[in-house]
């Protein structure tokens, strides 16, 4: 009986894509105004009754000197730098409030414990996208809360607002 071998096949032209860069954590200022805004604008839309289970949080980030160009897609839609499933940490309510997620559901867990989440989250993208710099000076985010038809659809509803980090 013969016993078939087999050889691995590598590719000869294989390279390291990730992006050589230097994280900075957030200031604790930058991170109040992310988190009071974040808290506005999920409360607008749990207020207006409009989070449902594909409710996005997105954003956008601006760096000074650093040349990005917004994608766009066939029909003009804007395709954001990252976006957060709210449903992962808010449980879609009819009483308007945000109350803590069905990942949630195994203990006492406090809504300043679901907040930490979505914020680490959130914080942890913002530094990636704004690791080119050393310093929030100037770094434009742009916030939008609310449902679209898709990911990078036109949006249904949406609350928005714009902060500039310091």
């Amino acid at each position: 009986m013969a016993t078939e071998t087999t050889t691995p096949y590598f590719l000869p032209d294989m390279r390291d894509h990730t992006p050589d860069f230097q994280m900075h954590e957030l200031s604790t200022s930058n991170k109040a105004l992310i988190r009071q805004t974040v808290q506005q604008l999920l409360e607008k839309l749990a207020a207006d009754g409009k989070l449902t289970l594909d409710t996005l949080l997105e954003f956008w980030i601006e760096v000074p000197g650093v040349k990005r160009s917004r994608g766009s897609f066939r029909g003009g839609f804007l395709m954001p730098d990252s976006f957060i499933y709210i449903s992962d940490y808010f449980r879609p309510d009819t009483a308007q409030a945000l109350t803590p997620g069905e990942a949630y559901d195994n203990g006492d867990v406090t809504l300043e414990k679901v907040w930490g989440d979505l914020l680490d989250e959130l914080y942890y993208q913002v530094e990636i996208f704004t690791s080119p710099v050393s310093t929030g000076k100037g770094i434009t985010l742009e916030l939008w809360a609310g449902n679209r038809h898709r990911p990078e659809g036109e949006w249904i509803y949406a609350v928005d607002r714009k902060v500039e980090l310091g």
